[in-house]
C-alpha cells in the first residue's frame, strides 16, 4: 500500500501572543526547534528535519473550544514537570484513561494543548 500525503494532517499552526517567548517555552519544555520567518512566524522543526507546523503571532489566542493538539512522551511526568518549569501551567491532569495517560497543559498564550503516554 502506498503512503500518500492527500487528505492526512500536515502541519499543525499554534496562536502565539509573544513569539520570544513561545520558542522558549517549547523548546525549554520539550527541545522543539525552529527556523524563523520573521518577527511573528517561526516555523516548527520536526525530528526528520522537516517543518511540522509553526508559531504565528496573534492579538489574542484563538478561542477553546477548536482542535485540541496531542503531544506523546516516554515520560509523561518529567514533561508535565518541563512544561511548568519552562513557564506553562498544567490545567489537568495526568489522569488515566484507556491506553494511557495523559494531562492538558496551557502554554504562555493560553493556547491549551496535551500529552500522552502509553500504559
Amino acid at each position: 500500500m502506498a503512503t500518500t500525503r492527500h487528505h492526512r494532517i500536515d502541519y499543525i499552526e499554534l496562536s502565539v501572543t509573544d513569539l520570544t517567548v513561545a520558542r522558549a517555552f517549547y523548546a525549554g519544555a520539550f527541545g522543539w526547534t525552529f527556523v524563523d520567518y520573521g518577527p511573528t512566524y517561526a516555523g516548527i522543526v520536526g525530528a526528520d528535519g522537516a517543518e511540522a507546523g509553526g508559531l504565528a503571532v496573534v492579538e489574542t489566542p484563538a478561542p477553546a473550544g477548536g482542535p485540541l493538539v496531542l503531544l506523546y512522551s516516554d515520560d509523561l511526568d518529567a514533561s508535565a514537570e518541563a512544561v511548568e518549569e519552562a513557564g506553562g501551567s498544567v490545567v489537568s491532569g495526568p489522569y488515566d484513561f484507556p491506553g494511557g495517560r495523559r494531562f492538558h497543559f496551557a502554554d504562555p498564550s493560553g493556547t491549551v494543548l496535551g500529552v500522552w503516554a502509553a500504559s
